[in-house]
């Protein structure tokens, strides 16, 4: 009877041996292919308003086009700012040349021209100038440039409508360039360095798309309440494939 129960004691203690052994093994394995969760985002992804108010005079571009950087997106109605502007440059045109008449008198050796009177019409003609570019200016500021190159996502406003200052009239994004941005566990991610490459999934259709980033910014804290650590991964999408906004994931503990 010993027997019997000294050989169910061992092979009981052999039991868990190998299952201590497998749940071992399952964590190694499991810590080389650790997979996380992540969003991707466009690094340049941007809502544009005007520091003014006004009336939408004109939307040259519509949803989905692509547009250059300094292109025109949206206009506000600017018929005075475009006056101003012409008026100011013919006042301007008249110093000069008000300005030259005085400078030709001056080399004639007949006729003299005081320093003081010289001096007078360079600063009327500076100011002239700088009134200019002020009007120039206020005619800019009713205009909306594309600050980088991108495709027009929304347009909030119709033409016709006013508009506050600093309201959102136009998103602007470049999907070309994207980031794939996820919160890591602090020990998972402790390894990670910025250029290090990484592989990537991330939803696209029926199947993800598998592909390669670079690990572009690990956070150099912890955040304390959740114990997580931010790390964003670059990556080209020239084709458009992936779309900003789809979920993904990292695999961590191998780089190719």
């Amino acid at each position: 009877m010993k027997q019997i129960l000294l050989n169910i004691k061992n092979r009981l203690i052999l039991l868990l041996a190998l299952l201590s052994l497998s749940t071992g093994l399952s964590l190694a394995q499991g810590a080389k292919a650790l997979w996380v969760n992540g969003i991707t985002v466009s690094i340049n992804d941007a809502t544009l308003g005007t520091s003014l108010a006004g009336i939408i005079g004109k939307r040259p571009c519509k949803e989905g086009d692509f547009v250059k950087q300094g292109q025109v997106v949206i206009e506000l109605d600017n018929k005075l700012e475009e006056l101003e502007v012409a008026r100011r440059k013919e006042v301007m045109d008249l110093k000069k040349t008000d300005l030259d008449s005085t400078r030709a008198l001056t080399q004639k050796s007949a006729i003299s021209v005081s320093k003081e009177e010289l001096d007078k019409k360079i600063s009327e003609y500076n100011v002239a100038a700088v009134e200019y570019e002020l009007a120039k200016e206020q005619l800019r500021k009713r205009q909306i440039f594309a600050p980088f190159e991108g495709s027009i996502t929304e347009l909030f406003l119709q033409v016709g409508e006013a508009c506050q200052a600093q309201q959102p009239m136009v998103r602007l994004v470049d999907t070309r360039h994207c980031y794939f941005v996820s919160n890591v566990d602090a020990k998972a991610g402790y390894a990670l360095k910025a250029g290090q490459t990484v592989k990537l999934e991330v939803e696209a259709g029926a199947s993800p798309v598998a592909f390669q980033g670079t690990v572009s910014f690990v956070a150099p804290v912890v955040d304390p309440a959740s114990g997580l650590l931010k790390v964003k991964v670059v990556f080209e999408n020239p084709e458009g494939k992936i779309r900003p906004g789809a979920a993904g994931r990292m695999l961590l503990g191998e780089s190719k």
